[in-house]
């Protein structure tokens, strides 16, 4: 189960949690001590990727250097950058490469129909917001929105945050000018500081440090909630967030959930009790976009059960979209690592272009391994997404195809701000399924930017923020996110089509006599 404390009495005994790689590797640049992590679950040692692929290249922890690397920062002493490495590199890793593969195989599931992917979380976390409720109302939200994804598609929700990790952000441009200044850009918490002077934009290694705590903490105080009691379905009536207390959003969770209390006490009459594990605790995972290519580097083990490298920074790992060139420093560290890997995909993405990354990222075609991220707005999800679902379908690849709409429909608004309209979000939502219904293709997900604060960053919703409204509490250090009546009110918008998909696929078995 992900997420649970990984008991070093399942281990062997005698054997050490870390021991030295066996083999000696070739060095590029910054010195290196690289360890070998022993994991709960085995994996089969012959699928490792630490070998030549289909670039007909050999994978390394180093072959990215000879690449070409977009959105790095460039830090102004080496040796101190190199200290931190090593730091990070003698440290223990986050996450257990057993958890990974368990996620893995969730989204394997996913990709057949038969779970359903949420992943959602910061848009970047900063050291400023964090705080125990800022990570409780987070994860609150997830289990609320879980509730209501689980009951509506009658199928396993994969809850998955952008959390724990989730700092750097790329950029589209690398500096930023405010009144005839010119400063390098804000890259995330753990290269510089958001403060608009030039001793806050350079690029500083510590901050890889406290990012790392940071995550450690968030990471063990999600542990504690996925299998402390939290997260246990009795207490689904509690769960709702106390400013969506007399909100439609908040009315329609409350019924929803009493409907789940009824059918628990049922289950309970039946023999299945409170005890029972899986009442009592929740499988969650961590994720973030795979972008400081130092930072991923240093918490990268070889795993001694399997011999798979394992970026132990996150379960879950993601390239961008400014970020996944065929040829670039990216796609070569990710290539060679196990974690599942997700795509972000814009309108600009060539179908045969995605074909091949997938054959680089994924040579023996794993299900579970790709998950696609989509994000091109409405009316470019409905023209284009048909001819990647094609493309991939043609060349026989396993994917999971999951809807990012948020970054598609990012504006300005008058007074200035970036915000998002709800509305143009649905829309996408509902393009993107609409496009696996013509298809004939699975819809294995969502991922959003939100928060369970009563953030004011993106207009519209039942509870309608305005563009007047949003100076109020506008609060995000990057991009506007999604606040939790508004995460809410789209869960309902996705169950109601997981419903209708379920409900359509039941008839259509009923009608063939299955």
């Amino acid at each position: 189960m992900a997420l649970t404390p990984t008991s070093l009495s399942l281990l062997p005994p005698k054997q050490p949690l870390f021991k030295p790689i066996s083999k000696p590797h070739q060095h590029l640049s910054l010195p290196t001590t690289h360890k070998r992590i022993s994991a709960v679950h085995a994996a089969d040692s012959s699928k490792s990727t630490a070998t030549s692929t289909s670039t007909g290249t050999q994978w390394s922890l180093e072959s990215w250097k000879v690449k070409k690397a977009l959105q790095l920062p460039e830090y102004p002493d080496q040796n101190t950058l190199d200290s931190v490495l090593k730091t990070l590199e003698s440290f223990p890793p986050i996450v257990f490469a057993g958890e990974a593969r368990s996620l893995e195989d969730r989204l394997a599931e996913a990709a057949q129909g038969k779970a359903f992917l949420l992943q959602g979380g910061d848009c970047a976390e900063s050291f400023k917001e964090f705080n125990a409720n800022n990570i409780r109302d987070t994860f609150r939200l997830i289990l609320q929105m879980g509730v209501v994804l689980m009951f509506g598609g009658q199928m396993p929700v994969v809850k998955v945050g952008r959390m724990a990790g989730q700092f750097a952000k790329p950029r589209s441009d690398s500096f930023e000018e405010k009144d005839g200044v010119k400063l390098p850009s804000y890259r995330g918490d753990n290269i510089n500081g958001d403060a608009f002077d030039s001793e806050s934009r350079i690029p500083d290694p510590d901050r890889m440090i406290r990012a790392y705590c940071q995550s450690v903490a968030t990471l063990n105080l999600l542990r504690a909630f996925a299998t402390g009691g939290y997260a246990a379905m009795q207490r689904v009536t509690h769960w709702n967030l106390d400013f969506m207390e007399h909100s439609e959003q908040g009315d329609r969770y409350r019924e929803l959930a009493h409907r789940v209390d009824e059918a628990l006490g049922f289950m309970g009459v039946a023999g299945l009790t409170a005890e029972h594990p899986i009442m009592t605790t929740t499988d969650f995972w961590t994720s973030h976009e795979c972008l400081l290519l130092p930072y991923e580097q240093a918490l990268t083990r070889e795993d001694s059960t399997s011999g798979l490298y394992y970026d132990c920074s996150a379960h879950m790992l993601w390239v961008g979209e400014r970020t996944r060139q065929l040829d670039g420093a990216h796609v070569e560290f990710l290539r060679g690592v196990s974690n599942p890997l997700g795509i972000k995909v814009s309108d600009k993405m060539d179908p045969n272009e995605l074909v091949r990354l997938i054959d680089i990222l994924n040579p023996k075609n794993k299900a579970g391994r790709i998950t696609v991220i989509v994000r091109m707005g409405a009316e470019n999800m409905r023209v284009k997404l048909p001819h990647l679902i094609r493309a991939v379908r043609r060349a026989g690849q396993f994917v999971t195809w999951v809807s990012d709409p948020m970054h598609g429909n990012t504006i300005k608004a008058p007074c200035g701000l970036k915000t998002r309209s709800f509305d143009a979000i649905r829309a996408e939502v509902r393009a993107f399924f609409d496009v696996h219904d013509q298809e004939g293709s699975y819809p294995g997900g969502v991922h959003l930017e939100m928060t369970g604060q009563n953030v004011t960053e993106c207009v519209g919703g039942s509870r309608t923020v305005t563009y007047n409204d949003l100076s109020s509490r506008y609060h995000t250090h990057c991009d506007p996110r999604l606040n939790a009546s508004q995460s809410l009110e789209l869960a309902f918008i996705i169950a109601e089509r997981l419903r209708k998909r379920r409900l359509g696929s039941r008839h259509s078995q009923a009608s063939i006599g299955l």
